[in-house]
């Protein structure tokens, strides 16, 4: 079994600042590719950053120069420290993996089950 579990999220006035925390465990062999995620009421759910196991990372245009995207590969840890938060950030934040368990051969993608982020005007 393979669980990734967020933390770090909240209430926040604007400006202010929010790091989100995300730890996959269990019999993982393997992580790829991890991300942060975000879905705000009545919209899709969009992608906000990834990064890949050597450290390369992307960013959506709107959050380029406030967030930054890293990872503990040691923790199987991914984070996401945001600055110069904006009321449009306010959703709730999921991050995923794409990972191999021990005994797998196939790589598959597994998601945390959401923290709130609140960015009040």
């Amino acid at each position: 079994q393979v669980q990734l579990v967020e933390s770090g999220g909240g209430l926040v006035q604007a400006g202010g600042s929010l790091r989100l925390s995300c730890a996959a465990s269990g019999i993982i062999f393997s992580i790829d590719a991890m991300g942060w995620y975000r879905q705000a009421p009545g919209k899709q759910r969009e992608v906000v950053a990834t990064i890949t196991s050597g450290g390369k990372t992307n960013y959506v245009d709107s959050v380029k120069g406030r967030f930054t995207i890293s990872r503990d590969n040691a923790k199987n840890t991914v984070y996401l420290q945001m600055n110069n938060l904006k009321p449009e950030d306010t959703a709730v934040y999921y991050c995923n993996a794409n990972l191999k368990v021990v005994g797998g051969g196939v790589t598959r993608t597994y998601w945390g089950q959401g923290t709130q982020v609140t960015v009040s005007s």
